[in-house]
Formats: C-alpha cells, structure tokens, sequence
C-alpha cells in the first residue's frame, strides 16, 4: 500500500509522540494534528490496514517495522530540511510549512544529495548507493 502525505504524517507524529510517551492512542496524534476524532480513527485505521501500526487491547498504537521505517525517513527529512532552510536565512513560520511539504514528495535521490551537501563529506558514490 503506497502512503499519502496524511499517512505520512500520522507515522511521523506517532513517533514523535512516542518518543515522548509509552503509551500514544489516536486520540493523542489527532489532538497533536488537529484532527477530527473521526479523522484522527480514519487514517489511523488505513495504517493498520496497510500493516504500518499495531492497535492494542487497550487502543495503544505501535508501529511495525515497516511503520517505524517510513517514520524515521520522514522525520529525518523534516529535520534536515527545516535545518537547511532555517540556515538559508527562511523565516521559522516558512520553515515549518516548507518543510513539511517537501518532505513528502522530494525524491530519495535528491534528498540523499542535500543530505552529502549538509554533511560537506560524501563522494559522487555515496550519492549512488
């Protein structure tokens, strides 16, 4: 199952959460969203369908390896990004947006490249891989 942008979002802010909480329910990552509770139950029944997350007895959510994978790369690229526009001179409130909406359809290619220019020592081979 190929994830939207919304899907995307919802595992990167499971992750987030989780990295702050034990325990995080849907409830949690549409009140952190602003989401409807039905939007919030909705998207996060898409991710369990598609076998990114586990929903326990309890309704705690955890993601699968594969979830974790997707949650990872996005944030990654959330936090690369927003560093290099914030070091471009972009103003915070324009970083936040931009970066967001970047993270989502920037191709691995091109992101592997800004990330080699961010770290200044990557060789074309690194690039490649």
């Amino acid at each position: 199952m190929r994830l939207q942008e919304s899907g995307e979002m919802y595992l990167e802010t499971i992750y987030r959460l989780s990295q702050m909480s034990e325990s995080v329910r849907s409830v949690d990552v549409g009140n952190h969203m602003g989401a409807s509770k039905p939007s919030a139950r909705r998207t996060v029944g898409l991710l369990k369908s598609g076998s990114y997350i586990n929903i326990d007895i309890d309704s705690l959510l955890t993601m699968t390896d594969e979830g974790l994978e997707v949650a990872i790369r996005i944030y990654e690229r959330h936090k690369l990004l927003s560093h290099m526009l914030v070091m471009l001179g972009v103003d915070e409130e324009t970083v936040v947006m931009d970066a967001c909406r970047i993270e989502h359809v920037i191709s691995n290619e091109s992101f592997r490249a800004i990330k080699c220019h961010a770290n200044s020592k990557c060789e074309k081979a690194d690039r490649d891989a």
